[in-house]
């Protein structure tokens, strides 16, 4: 047998071993990174599950932080010029009044006319945005709002709220409310943007194909209510098909689903 002969062959056959695995390894990485390029973004996600959404908002400047706010203790004197109304101050921090002379109520219009109500009927009016109208419990809800953003609160559980109760001839009967005071703020350097937020909503599974997000704003719910003091934090408001409510954690993700 001749031996530099088998060696030869022994060297070529390895030699096009070792190009064969090279080959191999680059093809293999070329793909790996197509398959990220063509990693679809949210958008063409949602596009092929046929999910919409509006016209997304963008954070301001000023919304990166957590709120904190004690709650207000009304006195005699701020409401002393309140008309038409007999107040209850029995719990300071949760001010109820009944209006003797029940005023009529329209729905046409009526979140800017129920805004301009509370500022002429309602002490430190100014601080509240409408929310909505429950027809079957007969009330309008008002939320507190801060910069513009408003303090999403569940109903007869958080502070920075009017309720405005409504009696079978659609008048105002009486309300309650009450008001967070001396806010500070705890700024966070990274929110999550709006697509961002719709974004966990779908990963989590919340939005199936073909859902709609008919609304999403920004705005600041309970993180830890105190005894006399509430701490907020930034937070993305969804609606799903005008009947799913989530809150979206805008810090660290947290969905919070609310059935109404």
């Amino acid at each position: 047998m001749d031996w530099s002969k088998t060696k030869t062959i022994f060297i070529i056959t390895f030699l096009v071993l070792d190009l064969f695995l090279i080959y191999q390894f680059i093809e293999k990485r070329n793909l790996s990174q197509l398959d990220l390029i063509r990693e679809a973004s949210i958008e063409e996600q949602l596009e092929t599950e046929e999910i919409t959404y509006p016209q997304l908002p963008r954070l301001a400047d000023e919304a990166d932080y957590i709120i904190y706010g004690q709650e207000k203790a009304f006195t005699l004197e701020e409401v002393d010029g309140l008309k038409n109304q007999q107040i209850n101050l029995d719990n300071p921090t949760k001010l109820f009044s009944t209006f003797i002379v029940p005023i009529k109520f329209t729905e046409e219009n009526i979140d800017t006319k129920i805004v301009q109500f509370i500022k002429d009927n309602i002490a430190y009016g100014s601080s509240y945005l409408y929310w909505k109208y429950d027809k079957d419990s007969k009330t309008i809800i008002l939320f507190q709002h801060y910069k513009n953003n408003t303090f999403f609160n569940i109903p007869n559980n958080s502070s920075g709220q009017v309720l405005l109760q409504l009696n079978e001839n659609n008048e105002i009967i009486s309300y309650s409310q009450t008001l967070l005071t001396d806010i500070e703020e705890y700024k966070r350097e990274e929110m999550l943007t709006s697509i961002q937020a719709i974004e966990y909503l779908y990963k989590s599974d919340y939005l199936k194909s073909g859902s709609e997000v008919t609304r999403i704003e920004f705005g600041y719910y309970p993180l830890v209510t105190l005894s006399k003091s509430q701490v907020l934090t930034p937070t993305w408001h969804i609606i799903v098909d005008d009947r799913m409510d989530y809150y979206v954690n805008a810090i660290e993700g947290q969905i919070i689903e609310i059935q109404e």
